[in-house]
């Protein structure tokens, strides 16, 4: 499970945290052009590609539909298994369900409320059903949980700068994820997003 905006959001944004597909920290390329940015997940969601916001649903393969299947089965007989929520969560993050990612994502939280990556992947799906403000929350609180989580933060900056107008909110959250961790993709992303704010 574990992060589009102008271009592209990030892991825990995009790249969400898969129970059964483990840990991806893969980040989007940032656009040249003036194409949305995409976040970035945490957790096992994945990222659209060149960064675009997709424009619907995706249709899941034989193999994501048949682990839909058996994470829905497994929240039918157990509504407190967290990691089939996860699961079931990233599963529809990757095909853009982003309502039905946000609802299981929701659940999960609901059972642990305070991972960030879950909150990161879905402050991904939120701005995704363009509900900025709780992709504003959930990324904020992530950064409140774990200081040092750069997925939300870089995502925070895409929501600041594409979705809400805010350019210096973006700048403040992009020069912190620079300074954390200035040698990871998300602050060679955030450099390179600062400079387009600039012009």
């Amino acid at each position: 499970m574990i992060f589009a905006l102008a271009g592209g959001l990030v892991a825990g944004f995009l790249a969400g945290y898969a129970v059964a597909g483990g840990f991806s920290s893969e980040v989007a390329p940032v656009p040249t052009t003036s194409a949305p940015v995409a976040l970035a997940p945490s957790l096992g969601g994945g990222m659209p590609a060149a960064g675009a916001m997709p424009s619907g649903p995706v249709l899941p393969s034989a193999e994501v539909q048949a682990r839909i299947s058996r994470a829905e089965a497994a929240v039918l007989a157990d509504p407190k298994n967290h990691d089939a929520w996860i699961s079931l969560g990233n599963d529809y993050f990757d095909i853009h369900q982003a309502q039905k990612s946000v609802d299981a994502y929701g659940k999960a939280l609901a059972i642990q409320p305070n991972d960030p990556n879950v909150l990161t992947d879905q402050g991904v799906m939120f701005r995704e059903l363009r509900k900025f403000d709780q992709a504003v929350a959930n990324f904020q609180k992530a950064g409140k949980l774990d200081p040092a989580h750069v997925q939300s933060l870089f995502n925070l900056g895409v929501v600041y700068s594409s979705d809400l107008a805010k350019p210096d909110e973006a700048a403040k959250a992009w020069n912190r994820v620079i300074a954390m961790a200035p040698n990871s993709e998300q602050a060679g992303q955030a450099r390179q997003m600062l400079s387009t704010l600039k012009k």
